[in-house]
């Protein structure tokens, strides 16, 4: 479960402090104070680890080995009961008011009615009840311990029952803002809800220390979501062949499959942290954010309180030094718009770094993958941690990924303080920035007053970012452990069906993001179904995936009407209807078939298909059986047999594309619907005589996409495989000159039909960048797009692994390849002129006008 940011902290307990000091040696991570709650900080993973040193290798423990391990079962069993009885304290704490709340009730001068009664204690007794069971069964089976005592029936037990919890904290919203609202109402209410009495534990039966009603509607909340973490201590120390293994590991499965279904609800409600008595200061999000300072970059960590939003900069460490936080600026809630004040000043220009620039990180990146991985191997086959090394690598890593966060988004995201002035931050998924603007005046709608922070307030505020943040480190590869699922690398194929559930007629249509390198890009988009509320789109897209975990779907509204085009941030206007995402699971894509879903989103349902096809398989050439037809089939044999010297499927596709597609932002990238693609494929390769008229009717961007297939399904590529390896060898020359000369006289080595048709190619793709300030298609979009299809080796003359056994050194060799094939594209396209020599000049010229 992903448990990060820290509940508050509230009254100091000298009883519990004295108890956990006891308790130290045995148990210095199984505590029930709130301080130290969930997440595994690194001094609690430093601390788990001492333990494990004298824990069980399960595999080769000698006798005393084990007998230790049992020995840590009995202590980590004895620090559960420990935090068991506080917790069972802290709600017999809640329920002793109840009684006589509920008595009043019935009266003529009740302090709550039996619903706010009902609504506050909701499923309290009934969590007492269950916990109170397994503290008595638990207790005397750990004081009459033997290493052959079984618990693990008692934790099953605990976990079928998480599902009390289900409906607590789905209720713990409603019952803090009704005891708030009671408290405000009832002033003997309040004087109960601020010294609730908990009894400390046994050692001091008499003594109790008060506590107020919200931290203790806190504590079920904190318990659920550390109870994976007691298991996960418990197995450590549970020897496999031990009765109790598979019963505690059952428990866990439970827990966890629990936690991440309330994980999403949970987060947004441990980082409270009060301001003024009666007045709650809140943290609802936080994120890394690139913000745009007079032209420069710069990387900031965002944070959203419940009456202000806050930017701030992470300050260097200084050796050994806590993280610490610089406030940059803030805006209080009620005093940010999106708008633009009126004369404000123009959108800034926003500085793009250029397509190349950001490849060559992402080379970088995956070089340095690549090295990490063998030096990895190495060790693990010289018996020896390599550790500097590595250690070297991954600060290497660190910096180049943190540059690419850092220089790739390029949408912007302006807020405003209605005082005058604008700041702007570069995002680069508008899932994000949308989410961010609701987040926002969702929580405007809340706040009424502007204010202003003394230094002092803004100094304390600033330090408690530092505990209550939530995302901790810039989402980097670097900061992932090393079991984290890398993600996925291939292709998906999304059919975004239909969509339901719009009030009114619109024009509609919808983009998918992933993310890819630790960020989301917006990789596909439907065309617009005009004037409807159910729209069926039924288009299939192709995304490539780079080691990604998620895919994202926005559905917009298309604004046509000029006038409305006041733009907000100076960038388009079409309004987000509904959002949604879906976590991609490797072991639920692997079955290869086609998976239905629905993604819910505000009252929208958006019906889609998914299918995973891994690297391994998307990349493989596939020789037609068949020889007829066209896709599949060796170039020459089919210029042989059209009598052209360029295939009639290019030239008809080319002509196509250029008629009416040159000006299609994103022709090429953007994929087209496959189903229009295939029905393409077929009509050409049955020759039919109707096929440009299917064409003239289609959607351009099939018809680019038909024709990326014909080049992707030919049965070795454009630039053989025979050749294929000279061509990566020579790009990688570093003299200019001996690098021209190759790769020309590379190129001119290639079979007639191949260069024919790849100069035929090469000046469609020329013409369709002079215009990219239209159609946003680069020199280097379209080699991107291009250079693996023209380039790619057939399976056989691959070297990647058929069968890899380490997925994370394939994934970066391919990509390291893949870039490789792009640069090989992207050189010839930036070359001036490509000289050629007279006898085949003259098939060229002949062939252009075929």
């Amino acid at each position: 479960a992903s448990f990060s940011g820290t509940p508050p902290s509230y009254a100091y307990d000298a009883d519990r402090a004295e108890e956990q000091r006891r308790h130290h040696d045995m148990m210095p991570y199984i505590d029930d104070s709130p301080s130290s709650s969930p997440h595994l900080s690194s001094k609690s993973r430093g601390s788990r680890d001492t333990l494990s040193s004298g824990s069980l290798e399960s595999t080769k423990s000698s006798e005393p080995d084990l007998e230790k391990g049992l020995e840590m079962r009995k202590w980590v069993l004895s620090g559960i009961l420990a935090s068991e009885e506080t917790y069972l304290s802290h709600l017999e704490a809640l329920l002793l008011p109840m009684k006589p709340l509920k008595a009043a009730a019935t009266t003529s001068q009740p302090v709550l009615t039996s619903q706010q009664i009902e609504t506050i204690f909701f499923k309290v007794p009934e969590l007492y009840e269950i916990h109170k069971e397994f503290y008595d069964g638990l207790f005397p089976r750990v004081q009459q311990w033997s290493h052959q005592q079984r618990v693990g029936d008692l934790f099953q037990k605990l976990a079928s029952q998480l599902g009390v919890y289900r409906a607590f904290v789905d209720n713990y919203e409603v019952a803090m803002e009704t005891a708030e609202k009671c408290c405000q109402a009832n002033a003997q209410f309040a004087e109960i809800s601020e010294n609730l009495k908990a009894r400390s534990t046994k050692e001091s039966k008499d003594q109790t220390t008060k506590n107020s009603l919200e931290t203790l509607l806190y504590k079920p909340v904190d318990r659920v979501t550390r109870s994976t973490l007691v298991l996960h201590d418990l197995l450590k120390h549970t020897p496999v062949s031990h009765p109790d293994h598979p019963l505690l590991q059952d428990a866990l499965r439970i827990s966890q499959n629990f936690l991440s279904s309330i994980n999403e609800e949970i987060t947004p409600r441990r980082q409270s942290m009060t301001v003024k008595k009666g007045e709650h200061r809140q943290l609802l999000k936080d994120s890394f954010m690139v913000e745009l300072v007079e032209g420069a970059r710069k990387l900031r960590h965002v944070f959203l309180f419940t009456d202000l939003f806050l930017c701030a900069k992470l300050k260097k460490q200084i050796g050994g030094k806590s993280q610490q936080y610089d406030c940059k600026w803030y805006i209080p809630l009620t005093d940010l718009s999106f708008q633009m004040v009126d004369e404000s000043e123009a959108v800034p220009n926003i500085p793009l770094v250029p397509d190349e620039e950001l490849d060559a990180m992402k080379i970088k990146i995956s070089q340095i993958k690549n090295d990490i991985q063998r030096e990895k191997v190495k060790g693990v086959e010289h018996f020896m941690p390599s550790s500097k090394v590595i250690e070297r690598l991954k600060k290497k890593l660190s910096e180049q990924e943190s540059l690419l966060l850092l220089m790739s988004p390029s949408m912007a995201f302006r807020v405003h303080n209605r005082n005058g002035k604008s700041y702007t931050f570069l995002i680069s998924s508008d899932y994000e920035r949308a989410e961010w603007r609701e987040n926002i005046r969702e929580q405007q709608k809340k706040c009424f007053k502007s204010f202003s922070l003394t230094s002092v307030e803004l100094q304390m505020l600033t330090n408690s970012c530092v505990k209550l943040q939530t995302v901790h480190n810039i989402p980097l590869t670097i900061n992932k452990e090393d079991d984290e699922s890398p993600g996925l690398y291939g292709f998906l194929n999304v059919i975004v069906h239909s969509a339901t559930g719009f009030k009114q007629s619109s024009n509609l249509y919808c983009t998918l993001e992933v993310d890819s390198f630790g960020y989301f890009v917006n990789k596909a988009k439907t065309r617009v179904y005009r004037d409807t509320t159910e729209p069926n789109w039924n288009e299939e897209f192709e995304i490539e995936l780079e080691g990604s975990q998620t895919l994202r779907i926005l559905c917009y509204e298309k604004c046509y009407n000029k006038t409305k085009l006041t733009k907000e941030d100076g960038e388009s206007t079409d309004r987000i209807m509904g959002k949604g995402q879906i976590q991609l699971e490797p072991q639920a894509l692997q079955d290869k078939d086609w998976q239905r879903t629905v993604i819910s989103m505000n009252g929208v349902e958006v019906k889609l298909s998914v299918k995973f096809t891994s690297r391994e398989f998307s990349l493989k050439r596939m020789p037609s059986r068949k020889q007829t037809g066209v896709f599949g089939v060796k170039i020459a044999i089919v210029t042989k047999r059209e009598r052209s010297k360029v295939p009639y499927i290019v030239r008809q596709c080319v002509e196509e594309v250029e008629r009416r597609g040159m000006e299609e932002v994103g022709i090429y990238r953007v994929s087209g619907v496959a189903t229009d693609i295939q029905a393409l494929k077929a009509a050409f390769d049955v020759n039919n005589k109707d096929v440009s008229v299917m064409m003239s009717e289609m959607d351009v961007n099939a018809i680019a996409g038909t024709l990326k297939l014909y080049f992707r399904e030919l049965p070795e590529p454009l630039f053989t495989d025979e050749l294929y390896p000279n061509f990566a060898e020579g790009i990688a020359l570093s003299d200019p000159v001996a690098k021209e000369s190759c790769m020309l006289n590379l190129l001119l080595s290639l079979p007639e039909p191949n260069l024919v048709t790849f100069l035929f190619l090469l000046d469609h793709l020329k013409r369709v960048a002079e215009r990219e300030s239209i159609n946003k298609m680069s020199l280097h979009n379209l080699a991107t797009v291009f250079g693996p299809t023209l380039l790619r080796p057939s399976e056989k003359d691959s070297k990647i692994p058929a069968n890899p056994t380490q997925p994370i050194t394939m994934t970066d060799s391919w990509s390291l390849e893949v870039m490789s094939q792009v640069q090989v594209l992207l050189y010839f396209l930036q070359l001036e002129t490509i000289p050629t020599p007279d006898s085949k000049r003259q098939s060229i010229l002949f062939s252009t006008e075929v």
